[in-house]
């Protein structure tokens, strides 16, 4: 059974998606706020909670899996001392999506927000 194998393919292959949630939720992390397509934020939501949830509890061990899933040495720093500190008390729930009325001027596709709650 397949229960729970969602994943969103964004039309690439799976090297480029690879890269592509990983540079997007480097970029979460680094600006607290990115604006992208509803798909895309939706796809790297699970990623950048995971990563908040791991990074909840500082050590050597967490760091280098968080490192292995951003592979930037800047970012996993940010991390670790700004970003998770702040929801040390909420269980889950850190990012949120904002839908945004207008659709991109190229392709009508439906954009938002992708930013971490306050």
């Amino acid at each position: 059974m397949r229960h729970g194998k969602h994943k969103f393919k964004l039309g690439v292959t799976p090297s480029h998606r690879k890269a592509l949630i990983r540079n997007l939720a480097c970029e979460v992390i680094d600006h607290g706020k990115i604006k992208t397509t509803q798909t895309k934020a939706r796809a790297i939501k699970p990623v950048v909670e995971k990563l908040v949830t791991l990074a909840k509890v500082d050590s050597v061990h967490n760091r280098r899996l968080a490192y292995a899933k951003l592979n930037n040495k800047q970012i996993v720093n940010k991390l670790f001392t700004e970003v998770a500190p702040k929801f040390k008390e909420r269980n889950g729930g850190y990012t949120r999506i904002v839908k945004l009325a207008d659709k991109r001027l190229g392709d009508a596709s439906s954009m938002g927000y992708i930013s971490f709650v306050e």
